[in-house]
């Protein structure tokens, strides 16, 4: 006779209305709003540890205690707490925290109704007074100091409103009614909290994971309770389980893998967990795919190879050999998409795919788009490579089961391939682009207020998208802040989400599920605010690669991982890149791509970090540019083409001299032939009949009416700077949007103005700053009859009217606010901060209101200070450099100053004119040397010319202080000005040091 182990298996049974596990039980009540209970939660066979989970919180609600569920990231606390609920069919109240969360969200939100102010509860003071149960679930994401508002909530489940009414425990209030009548408590505002009212939290241990630990007071209001992963044996019951085709031993091989990178060993290398629960996505990928190798499939749930350093990357793969699972030859990867056919009949919204893998076929079903399933397979704007066909292969793969994030560096082409695979599936788009200050209302609900002033919320693009059916595109996931990406993790996991509104969207089996068991319509199930989530929804993130080592750009952790499944985007080979860039500029000359695409690929390829720092100003997007420009003019140089690309006038010497020495290496020179070219040709401007021609460049002018924006501005035109327009306008003939660069006062506004000038095209200013927020660059408010409104701001009028938008000082912005340029640049489309949105094609403007389409005409021209010291601006090239063409100004040569300086002053005497020039050539050339910090420019010297102009009886060495006294106070620098001065035969600031007397 064995005796009976204490941790018998504990059976769940109901009874009338009482369920019981083992030996507790609990009496059920019928819900109030059964709308409100979890459904479809519970599986039909409950692996044993979660029994025991559920009667423990079962002994905890009986005795009236609050719980905390705590463990690793994933959504198994969730789904035990939502089982629980659905179980003993409690009412549920949820809210995720985020650092955005304030006290506000839990307790009351004040609302404006026909001008009168009033206050709604939120989820805590419902829970309260209605008996729900209150999860709060990821409580190390909140703010310090946030969640002590509940402390006596919890403990004594009391709590004052902000409206004046009181919440009061039960038994007090009980023990009141026994004295005074419910009016009399009512006139009170004493307001009696159920007995049923508990609360779930759900939250990961801090430290070990980021986050803010638990608050000591609130920390001992709550029973914890340990949910670590499911054990060994009921996880690979519930893998077997899922795939029937993948023999045992593979599985067990797999889950074996898994449960040692997530052990206290593996936690001490410095890995981070394996995503344990998305085994079963995994798996079912297996089971349609039994030749597929494991190896593989482990790389989309762990991307070792993009996030852990060399010695990391080093343990995986010993781990991989002990459990027999690296690749041998005999395993496949899917090769390409054979075809996509629309399942017709009861599966709407579904599309068969066939996919090559090894020499078999496998076709599978994935969910599908809302529209038409792409027939044909060329298209004009992607061009498949073996490894885009791949890729795309793999990404059908995932879509088949969850939500995927595309990683790769910039400009390699992630957006492009989204579309694509969007386009094949008939998937409507919703990008979004994502910036570090975004909060978690811009990612789900915004405030606004109604004409006539009342407060409304209006549902965030990727809401509309979760109930349309689109694809959702989140651009830049690198960049948000983890904590508030916290409100997504629902959604990704449960398909649910509640809004800040009290709005449900459920995910459409529960809806469904929902809307038989209470028989009820559509419209009713609206009325109290559920809406099911179309089964089309699906989200790919993209991003760029975290950087191993660093403590701020480490985006993908533990938390991360159990979002998505992960694909990496590699940039392109050479044969490929150079396949895409013929395919898509026929009339480029074959040498100069060969060329190109030899020196890109060796600054890719090494290992010196300078190199690589120039390689990210070639990206993919950049080749095809230089590309473009190159068919249109055959005879330009591919040295001159790099060079601007990289802003090689701006790079430190390292860096120019190791670009220098590539070119050379890749057969790109510029020989003096090219420069006596150059100098010898004829950089005039002349308007025709309606046609400008800058050097060789003719363009038509614009016959515009709104004069008044025109810009109109003093120039004297001279060589240099006329090369540089001649240069801006092959790119706008190009259809490029234009960056410009250079040092303060080399007259990057004055060429801009003149550039339009000559054009007659009307322009819009935009002067960023510190304090410019991603809203400012929108939308500007302005408040009329006590109502806010939103007045568009230059951006937005630019793109109405087919304006040219100037954005000057652009470097002075935060780059997270002005990458939201991106969108706009890349793909024509933005969000505003008031809900309209911004689209490049008409075709998708029909039946949409609030959009506005580009206009053919609207053209961005950004201007910034060159990056790096002794500017004070972020590096605005080095985020954004890429998706604009771009031009390096720099002071005029000296003739060319010379010829301009002589039309500021023409009566000053050319000698002096002279030495100005060569004295501020040479101080030039030590600033670039990095012996004086200040970049001296012609802004200085022709203020000086103007002076000598106006006043001519005025010593030189008197006038050239007003640009040198700012350098008085530095004693060094004042020594380097002087000698330089004196050479040129300025006599400023002589001491009797500086006297040499001639010998007699």
């Amino acid at each position: 006779k064995t005796p009976v182990s204490k941790m018998a298996r504990l059976l769940l049974s109901f009874l009338g209305d009482t369920v019981t596990i083992g030996d507790v039980s609990f009496k059920l009540k019928i819900p109030k709003n059964p709308e409100l209970v979890p459904q479809n939660y519970m599986t039909d066979s409950l692996a044993q540890s979660v029994v025991h989970h559920l009667r423990w919180i079962m002994q905890k609600d009986l005795l009236g205690q609050d719980v905390f569920l705590i463990g690793p990231p994933g959504p198994l606390r969730r789904s035990i707490a939502m089982q629980y609920l659905e179980l003993t069919k409690r009412e549920v109240e949820y809210i995720a925290l985020s650092r955005d969360t304030t006290e506000t969200d839990l307790k009351q939100r004040r609302e404006i109704r026909d001008g009168s102010a009033f206050y709604l509860d939120q989820c805590a003071v419902r829970a309260a007074t209605e008996g729900r149960i209150l999860v709060l679930e990821g409580l190390e994401k909140a703010e310090r100091n946030v969640l002590p508002v509940l402390n006596n909530l919890l403990e004594n489940r009391e709590m004052q409103l902000e409206d004046g009414r009181f919440l009061m425990s039960a038994e007090r209030y009980d023990k009141l009614l026994q004295d005074h009548t419910k009016s009399e408590l009512d006139a009170w505002k004493i307001v009696r909290v159920s007995e049923d009212f508990r609360v779930i939290a759900l939250g990961l241990p801090v430290p070990k994971y980021s986050g803010n630990p638990l608050d000591p007071p609130l920390r001992s209001r709550f029973q914890a309770r340990d949910v670590y992963h499911l054990p060994f044996k009921d996880h690979l019951q519930l893998l077997y389980s899922i795939g029937s085709n993948i023999s045992t031993e593979r599985i067990s091989q797999l889950l074996s893998f898994a449960t040692t990178l997530c052990s206290q060993e593996s936690s001490t290398l410095g890995l981070p967990d394996f995503p344990l629960d998305s085994l079963s996505a995994a798996v079912q990928i297996l089971d349609s795919f039994p030749m597929m190798s494991v190896q593989h499939v482990i790389d989309r749930l762990y991307p070792y190879n993009v996030f852990l350093g060399k010695e990391g990357r080093t343990a995986v793969k010993d781990v991989l050999k002990r459990f027999e699972l690296q690749d041998s030859e005999s395993h496949l990867l899917p090769r390409r998409i054979t075809k996509v056919e629309s399942v017709h009949g009861d599966k709407p919204f579904k599309a068969d795919v066939t996919v090559q893998i090894g020499e078999k076929e496998v076709t599978f079903q994935v969910p599908a788009g809302t529209g038409l399933l792409k027939k044909h397979r060329q298209s004009d704007t992607f061009i498949r490579t073996s490894s885009h066909n791949q890729l795309l292969a793999e990404m059908m793969q995932s879509h088949m089961v969850k939500d995927m994030c595309l990683i790769g560096g910039k400009g390699c082409g992630k957006t492009v391939i989204a579309k694509e695979f969007a386009d094949i599936l008939g998937y409507t788009i919703e990008p979004i682009m994502l910036y570090q200050d975004m909060t978690a209302r811009d990612l789900l609900q915004q405030r606004y207020t109604l004409p006539n002033g009342d407060t409304a919320w209006r549902p965030s693009p990727l809401v509309t998208a979760a109930l349309e059916g689109k694809l959702v595109i989140l651009d830049g996931i690198h960049r948000i802040n983890p904590g508030t990406l916290a409100v997504l993790q629902r959604l990704i996991h449960d398909r649910e989400l509640t809004l800040y509104d009290g709005t449900r969207l459920l995910r459409e089996d529960r809806y469904r599920n929902l809307k038989e068991g209470l028989q009820i319509s559509d419209e009713k199930l609206q009325e109290r605010s559920i809406f099911p989530i179309h089964p089309s929804f699906r989200i790919v993130v993209l991003a760029e690669p975290p950087v191993i080592g660093s403590s701020t750009q480490q985006w993908l952790g533990p938390e991360f991982l159990t979002l998505f499944l992960f694909h990496n985007v590699r940039s392109l080979s050479k044969s490929e890149e150079i396949e895409v860039i013929k395919e898509m500029i026929p009339n480029v000359p074959s040498v100069a791509v060969e060329q190109l695409l030899s020196l890109t690929h060796k600054l890719r390829e090494t290992n010196d970090a300078t190199a690589q720092s120039l390689a990210s100003s070639l990206s993919t997007r950049q080749l095809l540019r230089i590309c473009r420009r190159l068919s249109q003019h055959p005879d330009e140089s591919l040295y001159y083409a790099v060079n601007k690309a990289c802003l090689s006038r701006f790079l430190p010497n390292l860096a120019r001299s190791a670009l220098h020495k590539n070119l050379q290496d890749a057969g790109i020179e510029t020989s003096p032939d090219d420069m006596k070219k150059l100098e010898e040709k004829d950089y005039t401007c002349e308007i025709n009949n309606g046609i400008l021609r800058i050097g060789s460049v003719t363009m038509p002018v614009c016959n515009s009416t709104e004069k008044m924006k025109v810009p109109d501005v003093l120039f004297y035109e001279n060589a240099q700077h006329m090369m540089v327009m001649e240069d801006m306008l092959k790119d706008f003939l190009l259809g490029e949007h234009l960056l410009l660069v250079g040092n303060q006062g080399v007259g990057k506004n004055k060429i801009v103005d003149r550039f339009l000038h000559l054009l007659n095209r009307p322009r819009e200013y935009l002067q960023l700053h510190r304090d410019t927020t991603v809203q400012s660059l929108t939308l500007q408010p302005s408040v009329k009859d006590g109502l806010i409104i939103y007045e568009d701001s230059p951006l937005v009028k630019a793109v109405k009217f087919g304006h040219i938008l100037v954005i000057d000082e652009a470097d002075k912005a935060p780059t997270n606010v002005t990458c939201i340029l991106k969108t706009l640049v890349e793909s024509g489309e933005m969000v505003l901060s008031d809900g309209r949105r911004i689209v490049a094609n008409c075709a998708h403007v029909e039946g949409r209101e609030n959009v506005i389409v580009i206009h053919p005409d609207f053209r961005m021209i950004v201007l910034a200070n060159r990056p790096g010291f002794p500017f004070l601006g972020n590096d605005f090239f080095g985020t954004l450099g890429d998706i604009f063409s771009c031009h390096a100004v720099d002071n005029p040569k000296p003739q060319s100053e010379l010829a301009m300086l002589r039309q500021y002053g023409p009566d000053v005497p050319e000698p002096i004119l002279q030495k100005l020039v060569a004295a501020f050539g040479e101080l030039r050339s030590l600033a670039d040397q990095g012996i004086i910090n200040y970049p001296y420019s012609t802004r200085e010297v022709v203020n000086i010319v103007k002076h000598l102009q106006k006043f001519p009886a005025e010593g030189l060495a008197n006038v050239v202080r007003n640009v040198f006294d700012f350098d008085s106070y530095n004693n060094e620098m004042r020594e380097i000005l002087i000698s330089t001065l004196h050479k040129y035969g300025i006599p400023i600031g002589a001491k009797p040091t500086n006297v040499q007397l001639a010998k007699e």
